[in-house]
């Protein structure tokens, strides 16, 4: 029993060793930044390895190893033949079968690194149409308050036309007084003559 409670006394002081510890100390959920590093090597290599795969090169590679294995194993001599064209060239077949066994994976693999770098890219390109939309928006609201502040805005012409009938107002203004003056100092002309008429004959009586 003794060694079972110990068991049990250490399994506890790790936990709470654990929980005490600081964040950065503790054993994170998350994929660390070296194992990111690694994954990401993992991948380009298979994508790699993957368009190397679907290259005319390989297909011409791989056809030229097939037949220089078969001819080789054909003619050369008996004892330096390790694949027999008698069984069907099982060595071959096995290499064959391995390869096409890896290939689907590593293809597999590169496709969906690629469905991740698309969705990537149409969540970038989504929210750089909202970003433009958002833009275009702002610019047509703007454009309307403009089109609105200068409607407000009285234009040239109609300045000039203002203007013009205040001058018009004012000349006729001006015209107004001056007749109107001159129609006093007539008036006035007239009265100062029917003055001197009425004392003319008063100065002769007497």
């Amino acid at each position: 029993m003794a060694p079972a409670d110990n068991t049990r006394s250490d399994r506890s002081d790790r936990t709470a060793n654990r929980l005490d510890s600081p964040k950065g100390m503790r054993t994170s959920v998350l994929p660390s930044r070296r194992g990111r590093q690694s994954r990401d090597t993992f991948g380009r290599a298979t994508e790699g390895i993957a368009r190397g795969m679907g290259t005319p090169w390989f297909l011409i590679g791989l056809t030229l190893f097939c037949v220089v294995w078969m001819v080789f194993n054909t003619v050369a001599p008996q004892h330096w033949r390790f694949d027999s064209a008698a069984i069907g060239f099982t060595a071959l077949t096995l290499i064959l079968s391995l390869q096409a066994s890896y290939a689907a994976p590593l293809i597999l693999l590169a496709q969906n690194r690629q469905d991740d770098r698309d969705r990537v890219q149409f969540e970038q390109d989504r929210q750089r149409a909202e970003r433009n939309l958002a833009d275009t928006e702002y610019l047509a609201r703007e454009v309307v308050a403009l089109r609105l502040a200068v409607r407000d805005m009285a234009s040239k012409d109609f300045i000039r036309a203002e203007l013009r009938s205040l001058l018009e107002e004012l000349d006729r203004r001006d015209e107004e007084a001056a007749l109107t003056a001159a129609t006093e100092r007539s008036d006035a002309a007239d009265d100062a003559a029917k003055d001197a008429q009425e004392a003319a004959p008063t100065g002769l009586h007497g």
